[in-house]
């Protein structure tokens, strides 16, 4: 990184010395500053956090009620320090920010995970001009270039439809917040009942309270399993669909299981994943959404975490002949899932959960 950055890494996360806090720490500390709730960007435990008022609540819901928070509105400006820090909308998912640091009239953005196409399920992304860049780089090979993502909601509807006319059950493997929630509100609620497993219903309730427009659903357990199996949908975190608890749902024409996620571009992870169908649709922003944003931000400074970071700041460095440095990480990969109960709580979710995608 450069000489006396206005963020460094620690053993807790990125430091700012000069306003006197933690960006997305990675263990407890005193004030952190959250672009959102994944388990890679929040962590329990803090004194204070400061996050966008949809982040906090989704924080309260995984992790403690009664968890202390300073809401944050867009553009709103507060000083720390001798830091003037505000957040902004980053596309990702409900209440994700990207935060602004300004000190003697040096701009820092961190983007926090990020993605440019419009969502309706959450808040949209608003580009950040700034001297430099912290950007994500989950899909940061020129590989991933993601399709329309209302031909693939379309075409996830499609393969329902189909599964429902054999009486088959239709399961749809999704992170419990934010990817559950944006299939949700492109499913198609007329083809059948849609049903939702423990651990999305929480964050769920959250998006509808925003006034996030779902469609009706019903959990997805013992009581309703008559209902969901054979035309029906259930939605559930990709470490539940090994477990007993799916078995329930199977129709007369069996059972189809599918994936949505960036990952569903390479065909090796469909097979690793051992699903029926898999659907290209992320939360991150792709190769070119990556390279956009670079270069309309105007940073002349560009830090690169969390994902391929080598290859993405190579390029950006010998193409776009822009400063780069890769700034360190805890999380620098996947682990294959562990299983979860389908009544389980949020917390129980959470504990288990991958980095979405």
């Amino acid at each position: 990184m450069a000489a006396n950055p206005l963020l460094r890494p620690t053993a807790e996360g990125l430091w700012c010395e000069a306003g006197g806090f933690h960006v997305d720490p990675w263990r407890p500390v005193e004030t952190a500053v959250v672009t959102h709730a994944h388990a890679d960007h929040a962590t329990p435990g803090c004194g204070r956090y400061i996050a966008s008022p949809n982040t906090l609540e989704i924080m309260r819901v995984r992790f403690d009620r009664n968890l202390e928070g300073v809401p944050s509105d867009w553009g709103e400006r507060r000083s720390f320090g001798d830091c003037a820090v505000s957040l902004h909308p980053a596309g990702h998912v409900l209440g994700s920010a990207q935060i602004r640091i300004e000190h003697r009239e040096e701009v820092w953005c961190v983007t926090g995970d990020y993605k440019r196409e419009p969502d309706p399920s959450c808040e949209s992304f608003e580009l950040v001009r700034c001297d430099t860049l912290l950007t994500e780089s989950t899909f940061g090979l020129p590989i991933y270039r993601w399709p329309d993502s209302k031909s693939t909601l379309d075409a996830i509807n499609g393969w329902w439809r189909e599964n429902a006319a054999t009486g088959r059950t239709t399961v749809l493997m999704a992170y419990a917040f934010g990817k559950a929630q944006r299939l949700l509100a492109g499913l198609d609620p007329t083809i059948g009942p849609i049903g939702l497993h423990g651990a999305l219903r929480g964050p769920t309730e959250v998006y509808r309270d925003a006034g996030i427009e779902l469609p009706p659903t019903v959990p997805a357990n013992r009581t309703t399993a008559a209902e969901l199996s054979g035309g029906g949908i259930v939605i559930s975190p990709p470490s539940a669909t090994g477990t007993p608890w799916i078995r329930a749902f199977e129709g007369p024409g069996g059972m189809r299981i599918a994936a949505a996620s960036g990952w569903m571009q390479v065909r090796g992870r469909r097979r690793w994943q051992a699903v029926d169908r898999g659907f290209v649709l992320s939360d991150h922003a792709d190769w070119p959404g990556l390279l956009r944003t670079i270069e309309e931000c105007g940073a002349n400074r560009i830090g690169v975490t969390h994902g391929f970071t080598a290859p993405l700041a190579r390029y950006v460095r010998e193409r776009l002949g822009l400063e780069t440095f890769e700034v360190p990480t805890r999380y620098v990969g996947e682990t294959p899932p562990e299983t979860i109960r389908g009544d389980a709580t949020p917390e129980e979710a959470l504990a288990v959960e991958r980095p979405d995608s």
